[in-house]
């Protein structure tokens, strides 16, 4: 591979993403929860393989990712004698930016690295990398500290000793993937923390199977108490009566509300409000796409058949199986109750609401 090596093993702390050494380092998430291994990556074409290969991934992360990335197409560039210009730099925006096409945040880092390159174009090359340096810096460290005000947010809205004392959540929003303690496992972390929770079901999350294989992981990893389910089993969760919410995070919100998100979350939603379970979606503002008028706008990534058909080198169908194999869904804003942001909580979100997070 490109650019990357095997960095090193062993015990890790919660964490998916290190820039150190001039060099980003990955947290190979494919391998988890049974083998630890990270990755490193010097060039930008190496970050965009991982991010399309799945090492990291969850939209935060993914973005953080991508601002590192660009950090290195920088460096590469200063070494190879080539000037420090938006233009110059162009292939390593457009290829990281196309590794993953829904996951908003991606773009919306590439943007930021790019203004900065801009407003520091009059400085020495030198200082235009030390600039560069910081503003990704700035997106890791803007990120860990979003994910606290949305899970003291989100912790908030879940009422503490409810008969109902269950959360359900879908795919993986904790520190493996965002540069903090999650997004909406935040939540579950912090409402936990707070005596407000008994427990969680754990969707497993095919066909990646982020749930069984990381959110279980960092729960055992806090000592929270879970129950891992199969997607199909949620419906008979949520009639139990035991779920107070389903809370899932985000990868594309538009301008009215409407949610992307791993596939699944859209049932997740219909069943949640048959069943008079509450609908929570915790996200960065970043991931607000203010230029998606709504939900049939959003771009849904295609993944590949084999993803389907087999679990690791297992092969479950016949090998020409036909597949359909969208990586999300969209919920429409119409079935979520709150939407939490670190600039706020939405109490039924629609386009008002949406616009007032950013006035």
């Amino acid at each position: 591979m490109q650019g990357g090596c095997v960095l090193d093993w062993g015990l890790v702390v919660l964490k998916s993403l290190k820039y150190k050494g001039n060099a980003l380092h990955v947290l190979d998430q494919r391998l988890l929860p049974h083998r630890v291994e990270w990755l490193c990556c010097t060039d930008a074409t190496c970050v965009a393989k991982l991010i399309r290969d799945m090492a990291v991934r969850g939209a935060p992360a993914i973005g953080v990712a991508a601002a590192y990335g660009y950090l290195l197409a920088v460096r590469s560039a200063l070494s190879q004698g080539r000037g420090l210009t938006v233009d110059t730099l162009d292939a390593a925006y457009r290829e990281l930016a196309a590794a993953r096409p829904t996951a908003v945040n991606l773009v919306w880092a590439l943007d930021r690295m790019v203004a900065c390159l801009q407003a520091a174009r009059s400085l020495p090359q030198a200082d235009r990398l030390a600039r560069l340096e910081v503003e990704a810096r700035g997106i890791e460290s803007r990120d860990v500290e979003a994910n606290l005000a949305m899970s003291q947010r989100g912790a908030a809205l879940i009422e503490t000793g409810a008969e109902r004392g269950w959360v359900l959540t879908h795919c993986n929003t904790g520190a493996l993937a965002t540069a903090g303690q999650g997004t909406a496992l935040g939540v579950i972390r912090d409402a936990w923390a707070s005596g407000r929770l008994a427990g969680v079901y754990v969707d497993e999350t095919r066909p990646w199977l982020q749930g069984s294989r990381l959110t279980a992981w960092e729960l055992e990893q806090e000592s929270i108490p879970y129950r891992l389910i199969c997607d199909g089993a949620a419906a008979s969760v949520l009639a139990s009566g035991r779920v107070s919410w389903v809370v899932v995070g985000a990868d594309r919100i538009a301008a009215n509300g409407d949610t992307a998100n791993k596939i699944g979350t859209y049932s997740l939603a219909v069943l949640a409000r048959h069943h008079g379970v509450k609908f929570m979606v915790v996200a960065p503002r970043a991931t607000i796409d203010r230029d998606c008028a709504d939900g049939g706008a959003i771009e849904i990534e295609q993944r590949p058949a084999a993803e389907v058909r087999a679990i690791g080198d297992q092969l479950l169908a016949p090998a020409d199986a036909s597949v359909y194999n969208p990586a999300f869904d969209v919920t429409p804003a119409g079935l979520i109750d709150a939407l939490v942001t670190e600039a706020g909580v939405l109490r039924q979100p629609d386009r008002e609401g949406i616009a007032r997070l950013f006035g």
